[in-house]
């Protein structure tokens, strides 16, 4: 299965080249863009990230001071705009009072305990969590996402409806630990979902057609 896993990565990565994942200056924002991007796209992001940094507020110090009501005002474009403020508010305050406000003080922290650590902060289940210790923290940890699902179910490698935690043992226990593997492999089936493997897909030259 390594070997298989490995050739679909390479056919990907041919295909479609590097993906820069994630966007985003500081790792700060990439933490604040892994919870505003719940149930929205990309580009609804942008703009809710736009309007903190074009109001001056993008750092932990600043939006723990300010009120719901006015962040809620700024991150409206990403939608469930008062559901993401609380979200965010609840991070940041986490992020305040285990590490004083700093994103590198969660990069010192052992894995294991600081996904533990992020999975009891209110409004941060296991996708949004890994996402900020992969692309944030740089940590070895594959994320999974719904992308992810459709592509190796199609593919006869796993089971649709398995668990997160079934897929993620799979990718950490057949791939080395590698953060530029699991950024890139990540970011390559989110692209191949969108051009080809689609909820009505579009086979026709799909880097994987014949796997």
């Amino acid at each position: 299965m390594r070997k298989k896993l490995e050739l679909m990565y390479r056919r990907l990565y041919a295909a479609f080249g590097p993906q820069h994942w994630w966007p985003g200056e500081t790792p700060f924002e990439v933490a604040v863009g892994a919870i505003l991007t719940q149930n929205t796209n990309w580009s609804n992001v942008e703009k809710a990230i736009a309007n903190l940094k074009n109001a001056g507020v993008l750092d932990p110090s600043a939006l723990h001071g300010m009120s719901h009501e006015a962040l809620a005002a700024l991150i409206r474009p990403a939608g469930y705009f008062n559901t993401k403020a609380k979200r965010l508010k609840n991070f940041i305050a986490f992020l305040i009072n285990e590490y004083r406000g700093r994103m590198s003080g969660m990069k010192k922290e052992d894995l294991p305990a600081l996904r533990k650590k992020l999975l009891s902060v209110n409004g941060i289940g296991p996708e949004t969590a890994d996402s900020i210790i992969l692309y944030a923290v740089e940590k070895p940890v594959f994320v999974i996402d719904a992308y992810t699902k459709r592509v190796l179910s199609r593919h006869t490698i796993l089971e649709h409806e398995g668990s997160y935690d079934t897929y993620q043992t799979f990718f950490h226990s057949t791939l080395k630990s590698d953060v530029g593997l699991f950024n890139e492999y990540h970011a390559l089936f989110v692209r191949l979902a969108k051009t080809h493997c689609r909820t009505k897909p579009f086979c026709s030259g799909c880097p994987l057609e014949g796997m």
